[in-house]
């Protein structure tokens, strides 16, 4: 893994999950207790064999969180999250490092990261990582319903 700093790196468990909606909650992301981020659902996620989610704890605390997956070809940082009183103190540059390396040792070489219009910040953090917006992606979903 990458070289630490002031916080501690976890791989987290389905055990974490109440502390891991929280955090996402405190951060602003949107969630769906209801549906695909429901406790259920998260552990399902988990046993699938390609997801990890990566925390940073600082003072014993959850501060960060990033779900790492891949489909066997490329990998996604998704729900990527920092607490906010532990924002510009470099938890969310760690978790992109972090999950690059698992990234790479699962042998993936390609990463993504979807990010909505809006959060602006989580934007400019990964294109400091290196990230690049692509100009001719167009996203688009199909839901069973709203909760998933």
């Amino acid at each position: 893994m990458v070289a630490g700093d002031e916080f501690d790196l976890a791989i987290l468990s389905a055990a974490d999950y109440d502390s891991v909606l929280a955090l996402w909650r405190q951060a602003g992301l949107h969630t769906r207790p209801a549906g695909r981020d429901s406790a259920e659902q998260f552990a399902r996620q988990l046993a699938g064999g390609t997801q990890t989610v990566l925390g940073l704890r600082a003072e014993g605390m959850l501060v960060g969180v990033a779900v790492v997956t891949h489909d066997g070809r490329k990998g996604w940082i998704n729900r990527l999250a920092v607490h906010p009183d532990f924002r510009r103190r470099g938890a969310g540059k760690r978790l992109i490092a972090e999950a690059e390396y698992l990234l790479h040792a699962q042998g993936i070489g390609i990463m993504a990261a979807l990010i909505e219009d809006w959060n602006t910040s989580s934007l400019a953090l990964f294109q400091g990582a290196g990230y690049t917006l692509h100009p001719d992606i167009h996203y688009l979903t199909k839901r069973d319903s709203d909760e998933v």
